[in-house]
């Protein structure tokens, strides 16, 4: 009996001893099992979720088009409508846009043609011969100034030149062609030519003028042009000598017009007419 009992004691704890490891590993499958369904319920979620933004999207994507669509929609029936009412001023012409005149322009624009006459042409020739700026050094900065000569004329024999001088270029030329205007002189001018040979000074410039046959041009150079062209000569030999300052040139050529003899005077102290004299 005692061994027996012992023997029972002992498979007892065998059985203890066996059934506690089978313990452990039923519960570790169980625990296992559990993470695996855990995992499951979070892609079934994730899946639902993308699916859910896919169709909201979807959707999204479609109104925006059915939006876009009925507005084109609208738009052509405005314009079908436009064109239908707006009458039809000739076969050529496409009928105009809201706001744009019948010019073809804005609608704010359509007095302006009318406003605008023909350009009117200028009694005198205007040509700026030379701009200069002098800068004076103060204790704020520079101040700057500005001198201006100009050369005016009709184009008929009446010339005249300019000096003025002001803080503004504007201003400095508006001067200048006052003054010319205020000291015209006549150029004698006959077929397009000077009547003869004559030569200017002023300090150290010296102008030579000879007149020219039809087509050779205005043989000059600054000044000298700006002046010829502005008197109406077409046909002109010229050389400046010494100085090239084009205020001295001007008024080495200016006092070559003084010096040039008036075909009407001569002709009449000859008693002959100015067709028998000239030609």
């Amino acid at each position: 009996m005692e061994n027996l009992d012992d023997a029972t004691e002992l498979a007892g704890t065998e059985t203890v001893e066996v059934n506690t490891p089978a313990d452990d590993v039923v519960e570790v499958k169980t625990t296992g099992a559990e993470v695996t369904e855990t995992e499951a319920t979070e892609a079934t979620v994730v899946a639902e979720a993308t699916e859910a933004e896919a169709t909201v999207a979807e959707k999204t994507e479609t109104e925006v088009a059915t939006v876009v669509a009925e507005a084109a929609v609208e738009t052509a029936a405005v314009e079908e409508s436009y064109v239908a009412e707006a009458p039809a001023e000739s076969g050529s012409e496409r009928p105009r846009r809201f706001g744009e005149g019948r010019s073809g322009g804005r609608g704010r624009d359509r007095g302006r043609d009318r406003d605008r006459g023909e350009p009117v042409e200028k009694e005198f020739v205007e040509k700026l011969v030379k701009l200069n700026r002098t800068a004076k050094a103060v204790k704020g900065g520079r101040n700057f100034s500005f001198s201006a000569l100009t050369v005016i004329g009709d184009r008929k024999g009446n010339v005249g030149y300019g000096f003025g001088k002001a803080n503004d270029v504007s201003e400095a030329i508006r001067k200048s062609i006052d003054k010319a205007k205020r000291n015209m002189v006549k150029l004698p001018v006959k077929n397009g030519t000077i009547p003869h040979e004559v030569t200017g000074f002023f300090k150290a410039s010296q102008v030579m003028l000879k007149p020219a046959c039809s087509g050779t041009g205005i043989i000059a150079g600054g000044p000298v042009r700006a002046i010829m062209e502005a008197g109406g000569v077409t046909d002109v030999l010229s050389k400046s000598i010494g100085a090239a300052s084009q205020y001295n040139v001007v008024k080495a050529t200016f006092d070559c017009i003084n010096k040039m003899m008036d075909p009407k005077a001569i002709a009449k102290n000859r008693g002959k007419s100015l067709k028998e004299f000239w030609g």
